[in-house]
């Protein structure tokens, strides 16, 4: 039996599906003639086989379609990157705000698109935290375990006695899924709107288009200034704030469920890193697979391939205490 329901629902696959269904009618009126004149078996026969074949190509073809989209819903090709400024001060900021820039180069090495969706700039300039659209082919896939506390030792420009500084950011990886499991109700949205902020002059700024949502059961709030109509911002807004929830409950589940660490935001706090950038020692190192690597110049300036496939490929455990 055919369930040409599955295919009827999918956006992708209805319209092969009214193709299918023509072609069902088509085998039963031929069935039908068949019986009422057993004479015409050689002609119902050669219809009925090419029915038989239009049938069998059109369902491996939808088949095809829902399963690349299973595997699209699963590592889909848009993320949002967010960032935060942890422990450190101002350094923090600045430290963050390389972050965003490392993983913008590495964007544009593999071609994928790198738009900000909102930020909140410190006194002097770096992030106090910032969140990025990054679409392109296996994103998700590739920066899934991005997500975590990233820690910085140098000696700040700033600082006369040469002592070394430690500060964290946070990175979170959240993707956005066009199928969500998560369902808000808009009785629990507050929903706020102001201008955009930027430079002056611009358009953007003359109208209240940046759109603030807050979730009140969780009190997790999302902004999005990046378009320029209201209306697409909230809906930019509503996409990033299922994802946020939807990571929020991935979290409780694997707390309750699991008694292995899962990669997590945390706090920003510098106990639970995942990876330190020691700059006097020119070394990055990865504490959930005990792995380092050198040049930091030219990590901070997007090569960061080898890093991201290393911890992919490799099951990753418990932080470990940095060399250092």
């Amino acid at each position: 039996m055919i369930d040409i329901k599955k295919y009827k629902e999918n956006q992708k696959t209805n319209y092969l599906a009214e193709t299918l269904e023509r072609l069902l009618f088509d085998e039963a009126e031929t069935l039908k003639m068949l019986e009422s004149d057993p004479k015409l078996v050689d002609l119902a026969k050669g219809e009925l086989e090419t029915i038989t074949l239009q049938k069998e190509a059109l369902i491996k073809q939808m088949d095809e379609i829902l399963e690349v989209e299973k595997k699209e819903e699963e590592f889909p090709n848009e993320v949002i990157l967010e960032v935060r400024a942890g422990a450190g001060g101002e350094e923090a900021a600045f430290f963050a705000e390389k972050l965003a820039s490392m993983y913008q180069k590495y964007a544009d090495r593999k071609g994928w698109s790198f738009l900000p969706v909102d930020e909140s700039r410190s006194e002097l300039g770096g992030y106090k935290e910032a969140s990025f659209e990054i679409r392109g082919k296996n994103v998700y896939k590739e920066l899934r375990f991005e997500t975590g506390v990233h820690r910085i030792q140098r000696v700040p420009p700033t600082e006369k006695s040469g002592r070394v500084h430690t500060s964290t950011a946070s990175i979170a990886i959240l993707p956005i899924r066009s199928k969500g499991a998560i369902e808000i109700s808009p009785a629990d949205i507050d929903m706020e709107f102001s201008r955009a902020g930027g430079k002056g002059g611009q358009n953007v700024n003359k109208v209240e288009t940046a759109v603030r949502l807050v979730h009140k059961p969780t009190g997790l709030s999302v902004r999005s200034t990046s378009e320029r109509s209201q209306a697409r911002n909230r809906e930019k807004a509503m996409n990033i704030l299922t994802a946020k929830l939807q990571l929020l409950k991935d979290e409780e589940d694997a707390k309750k469920f699991s008694s292995e660490r899962k990669d997590q935001i945390g706090t920003a706090d510098r106990s639970e890193k995942i990876r330190t950038y020691n700059v006097l020692q020119d070394r990055v190192s990865d504490h959930r697979i005990k792995e380092s690597w050198h040049n930091i110049a030219g990590i901070f300036e997007g090569d960061i391939a080898g890093i991201v496939e290393a911890v992919g490929e490799k099951p990753l455990g418990a932080p470990s205490e940095d060399e250092a």
